[in-house]
């Protein structure tokens, strides 16, 4: 009852999902990622242990192929089910039950999967790969915002629409952009506007934070607010 994309970004390696659906905090449910790892999406009638059980396998090196296949056939529900995902080699892979509710299906490009059930058609998964690999903005998280919007425009769920949410991954176990839209007439327009607000400051200041390689982070303020200042003007330079 949703379409997503699910993309890498090649210069950072980043994970992204983006989701929107006529369902209620659908970002509580679909997307799930982390840094150096992979991510995935489970959706239609979502199995949410998909989510936590594909992550580990994927941290456990599995191949998204694999992942996809030791996920769905233990699983009764599997043919009401969809689910993408997308490994640490690049590997993707996609599940659309034959009987999730129409129009169901995905496609795959290079770095890329949308997939989508109980939509207005075809056009919806088309446009927002579309729009992603054609993009007018440079920033990962806002192309992954305008790809969900090309679909919507395209026709989106058929149902009209809720809830949407992006999450982005680096290079660790937490995103660096964390954004959800559960109850709005118009969540993706909502989702861009708190996008915007994130790049004011949050953001910025995510870079500062503790990482696997510098586990205590950056913790002279003055040194995190001349970087977040710098990130800014470059940022707006670059418009």
């Amino acid at each position: 009852m949703t379409w997503s994309i699910i993309a890498r970004e090649p210069q950072s390696g980043a994970y992204g999902v983006a989701v929107a659906s006529k369902f209620f905090a659908v970002g509580a449910i679909c997307p799930h990622g982390e840094g150096g790892v992979g991510a995935l999406s489970t959706q239609s009638l979502p199995n949410p242990l998909w989510g936590y059980r594909g992550m580990r396998l994927l941290r456990e090196g599995m191949a998204a192929q694999d992942v996809v296949e030791h996920l769905v056939k233990p699983d009764e529900g599997a043919e009401l089910r969809q689910l993408h995902v997308h490994d640490a080699r690049g590997g993707i892979a996609v599940h659309t039950g034959t009987r999730c509710v129409g129009w169901c299906g995905h496609l795959v490009r290079p770095g890329l999967s949308v997939a989508g059930n109980m939509l207005a058609g075809p056009d919806v998964v088309a446009a927002s790969a579309h729009a992603f690999e054609t993009p007018t903005e440079k920033s990962f998280a806002r192309r992954l915002i305008g790809a969900m919007k090309a679909g919507e425009a395209a026709g989106g769920d058929k149902r009209g629409k809720q809830s949407a949410a992006l999450a982005i991954w680096t290079t660790e176990e937490y995103p660096v952009v964390s954004l959800r839209v559960d109850d709005h007439d118009d969540p993706l327009a909502e989702l861009e506007r708190l996008e915007a607000i994130g790049r004011q400051r949050l953001f910025h200041y995510m870079k500062f934070m503790p990482t696997r390689a510098n586990p205590a982070g950056t913790l002279d303020r003055n040194v995190i607010e001349a970087g977040i200042a710098a990130a800014i003007a470059a940022e707006q330079n670059d418009v």
